[in-house]
């Protein structure tokens, strides 16, 4: 075999120098104008070309001449050897010896032979070289002896000027050029192959954007022969010359031209996976190179093939996604010409084209496991968000949120790596907008806290009880997406913040109000772990919330049930909402200078220069009460930790830091000494540290308050008390109790009256000052607006009070003795002066069977009651419709009819809208 392949080369060398000969006379041919008779070698005496033509094998016809030119007479040629009847002369194998004839009608015979074997079937002038067609004469002088020395570049020349002198032989030229790449690629003469695409290359790039479609189908069907070899290097060549062809703009598009075969072709080249490691690398970047190329040719023009179609982004997109995977820190690497290709595509994407583009890309991620590791599913996607336009990029959130959905029965693993895209995705995207459903981004983001929470409780994340899940990995995923409504609430306007809050709030579990939220057989512990989650989410939210007025960042209908969160029994949920509460007021970001401490200096926060605005005192006269009563009551609760004493005096502070005026600092004054007065008297029998973290939070907040404005000699009487405990009582101060280590007195906690801060001494020294106005009202006590169910069950839950208002309001109702609007009067003064002790009795007594009943009767009984209150407002409603419509006395005196009401009147279609 090896033999054979040496004899094949041989003779076709021999076949090439042999064509060079007889081409040797015939040089000046391409020089010669066209029309005129080219001249021919010289022939030996007595041979004549009559005889040579009569000699011809038969079945091969003489050459015809043009018209009016005659062949000149030669010396008659000595008559050839007979030939058998059946043998064709261009068929005859080279290794077969010819008779001997002179030298030269040998070499005659033997040019004759070489054109045989190059001339196409059927021409007539295929049996001379000097006859055959110009640009065929003009391919063949491209080619060199020796495939080493290259394309012959003087022809290449003129067969480049041929090419644009006459356009119309373009066609003719590629497929004889097609045609000589075919025939040397069947003979595995490679360095030929190489000249003929590089000659196809060069007519390419010089012929105009015109005629270029003559040529780009005999171009596009030789690069899928060569994509159709077996060996790696044609692949290569041929991608290379596909990107060149892909480089050049075309004016004139191409209706019937398909790209199919090579998105096809160069999505398997990347999936290469040969032996040899280098090679693989080659075939796997040349893949890449083309389906570069081939979207640089077709992604812009409407025209061509669409490759945004699914079947098609099917292939690309995970053939890229395969090598950007494999990651190389060299230049030149399939990871890096990936990334490259991927940007080009994403960043050519139109706004219809993105959701064909992300698909591919999820399904990728789903099919390899690839969502687990999380370092490259947020690789993947931030290529993805940098490259996409900005104003699409709501398009791959929306895309990431129904995946999300779609997976909320996947592991706990999963879904985090999700919404950890979704995290970054969100990051990236903050210069863009969230989309037109920005709710609804939140919704399923809430909606997946709530069904973690259902799995971590039921310990299976599937309907079947078959797949465990653990509450290690829930919890991740629930910070995962607690960090995410957090990062794409940074994306929003301040406006659009206000109402995610309100959602959210909206969105938070109340027992008793909102039973169905979570599974049924989530129960309490689950209300209260989404309440907790909800309220983090808050808090992501309220953390970077910018806003001058406090009016819009806590209007009533969010801050009146954020504060109702102050009076539950959970120590998380009461600590969540002091900082939620403390960063929607600080607006210059104090709270994170702000220590408590009794040394601490207030030149180190940004404080207000001016004075309160408009909206600040509407807001102080609206919710300050409010907010000072749940304070107090906050206070009191008797587990309540370091953070819970440090998170008071943080709202304290930046309520007198951000509020600061002279009605604010003595309100502030007296709920001080409030909550002084209540760890002394020990009324709520608080713990010992409880009444000492008290009593440090005052020294701390006196100590604030007395440096932003108030005269010197209140900043003294602080001083000189704060001066004292550190020298007597040192667990009376934050430095020594709100520590790792709190120092507490040994047995029950007694504070000398030189300990405490003195309420006279205080008004004294705001006496003289613009404070004088407002010393009146420090000489009231503090005592916080109780209602009388909190008074009687401070514990109660919310849906609990909610039920007591509604009964008293319907008690207040249907009791026919109780006062429908109080009325001092002197008998009021003197009841109040007398002993009332056995009425007040019995109405509390009344008050607690309100409560009892709303906290045991069954709903129908509930129910009921409501509904005898409907029936009453609707009978005295129908009595005010009879009076109003009751028809005016008729002059005649005889009764009128009575008229039908204008509600009940029937109007023709026409007259209503």
């Amino acid at each position: 075999m090896l033999h054979k392949q040496q004899l094949l080369e041989e003779s076709s060398a021999a076949d090439q120098q042999n064509l060079h000969f007889s081409s040797s006379g015939a040089q000046d041919v391409a020089a010669e104008m066209p029309g005129t008779l080219p001249s021919f070698p010289s022939l030996p005496r007595g041979v004549t070309v009559p005889a040579l033509l009569g000699s011809l094998p038969r079945g091969v016809n003489p050459p015809s001449l043009p018209r009016g030119i005659t062949m000149p007479a030669l010396p008659t040629l000595p008559s050839f050897p007979s030939i058998p009847r059946g043998i064709a002369l261009p068929s005859l194998p080279r290794v077969v010896a010819m008779p001997t004839v002179p030298e030269a009608p040998r070499r005659l015979l033997q040019d004759c032979c070489s054109v045989f074997d190059h001339r196409t079937s059927g021409g007539v002038c295929g049996c001379c070289w000097a006859l055959r067609p110009r640009y065929k004469r003009l391919v063949d002088n491209v080619f060199p002896e020796d495939p080493e020395d290259g394309l012959v570049k003087a022809n290449m020349e003129k067969l480049t000027f041929f090419a644009l002198s006459a356009p119309e032989k373009l066609d003719r030229i590629a497929a004889y050029l097609s045609e000589r790449l075919t025939r040397e690629l069947s003979r595995h003469r490679y360095g030929y192959v190489c000249i003929a695409l590089e000659a196809m290359e060069q007519l390419l790039l010089a012929c105009h954007c015109q005629s270029i479609n003559l040529l780009v189908e005999s171009f596009l069907s030789t690069l899928r022969l060569l994509l159709e070899a077996e060996k790696p290097h044609l692949h290569i060549l041929a991608t290379n010359s596909f990107v060149k062809f892909a480089n050049i703009e075309e004016d004139t598009p191409s209706y019937h031209r398909s790209y199919d075969f090579f998105v096809s072709r160069f999505s398997e080249m990347c999936h290469s996976d040969h032996e040899d490691p280098d090679t693989q690398i080659k075939i796997r970047v040349s893949g890449i190179r083309g389906l570069q190329g081939v979207v640089r040719k077709t992604v812009d023009d409407e025209l061509q093939v669409n490759i945004w179609e699914p079947r098609h982004m099917e292939q690309i997109v995970p053939a890229l996604l395969v090598n950007l995977e494999h990651s190389h820190g060299n230049s030149g690497s399939p990871a890096e010409q990936t990334e490259l290709c991927f940007r080009e595509l994403l960043g050519r994407a139109a706004y219809g084209h993105i959701s064909n583009a992300i698909k591919p890309v999820l399904l990728h991620l789903d099919s390899h496991s690839l969502w687990e590791g999380r370092g490259f599913a947020v690789r993947c996607f931030r290529i993805i968000m940098f490259s996409i336009q900005s104003q699409h990029s709501h398009l791959v959130i929306q895309q990431l949120l129904g995946h999300l959905d779609a997976n909320s029965r996947s592991p706990a693993s999963v879904r985090a790596g999700i919404v950890e895209v979704l995290s970054e995705a969100a990051a990236i995207e903050a210069t863009g907008s969230v989309g037109p459903t920005v709710l609804e981004v939140f919704n399923t983001l809430l909606r997946q806290l709530r069904q973690s929470v259902d799995y971590q409780l039921t310990g299976y994340y599937d309907n079947a009880s078959k797949r465990k899940t653990t509450s290690f990995h829930e919890k991740t995923l629930q910070d995962a997406v607690i960090k995410t409504i957090g990062s794409f609430a940074n994306t929003l306007p301040v406006y659009q913040r206000s109402e995610v809050m309100l959602f959210i709030m909206g969105k938070i579990p109340v027992p008793g109000i909102y039973p169905a939220l979570g599974s049924p057989n989530a129960g309490f512990e689950g209300s209260r772990m989404i309440q907790v989650m909800l309220l983090k989410s808050l808090l992501q939210v309220s953390e970077r919330y910018e806003s001058s007025n406090l009016l819009t960042a806590l209007p009533s209908s969010f801050l009146e049930p954020l504060l109702s969160f102050t009076l539950m029994e959970d120590p998380e949920i009461r600590l969540l909402v002091l900082s939620i509460l403390t960063s929607l007021i600080d607006r210059r970001q104090n709270a994170a200078r702000i220590t408590v401490s009794v040394t601490f200096d207030v030149s180190v926060l940004e404080q207000k220069e001016d004075r309160c605005s408009r909206q600040d005192n509407l807001f102080i006269r609206k919710h300050a009460q409010r907010l000072y009563r749940h304070v107090y009551l906050a206070c009191k609760e008797e587990n309540n930790g370091p953070s819970h004493y440090q998170a008071l005096f943080s709202l304290l502070a930046v309520l007198s830091v951000e509020l600061v005026n002279e009605e604010v600092l003595v309100d502030l004054l007296r709920l001080i000494l409030a909550l002084q007065e209540l760890g002394v008297s020990n009324q709520e029998h608080l713990s010992v540290f409880s009444r000492c973290s008290l009593h440090a939070i005052c020294a701390a907040s006196l100590h604030l308050v007395s440096q932003l404005g108030p005269p010197p000699p209140l900043h003294q009487h602080v001083a000189q008390v704060i001066e004292s405990r550190q020298k007597e009582a040192p667990h009376l101060l934050p430095e020594n109790l709100l520590c790792d280590q709190p120092r507490l007195p040994t047995g029950d906690l007694k504070v000398d009256r030189a300990l405490l801060f003195v309420q006279s001494k205080i008004c004294e020294a705001l006496t003289g000052s613009s404070y004088s106005p407002q010393c009146e009202r420090l000489n009231t006590a503090y005592t916080p607006e109780l209602s009388d169910e909190e008074r009687l069950s401070r514990k109660m839950s919310i849906a609990d009070t909610v039920s007591l208002q509604i009964a008293m309001e319907h008690e207040s109702s249907t009791d026919p003795q109780a006062p429908q609007a109080e009325q001092i009067t002197f008998e009021t003064l003197k009841n109040t002066i007398e002993d009332r002790g056995a009425v007040e009795e019995e109405e509390r007594r009344k008050r607690m069977q309100v409560v009892e009943r709303f906290q045991t009767a069954p709903f129908e009984e509930i129910a009921a009651l409501c509904g005898s209150r409907t029936s009453l407002l609707q009978s005295k409603l129908d009595q005010v419709f009879d009076l109003i419509v009751r028809p005016p006395p008729s002059p005649s005196g005889q009764p009128s009819r009575r008229s039908t009401p204008i509600y009940e009147m029937k109007f023709p279609d026409l007259c209503v809208y």
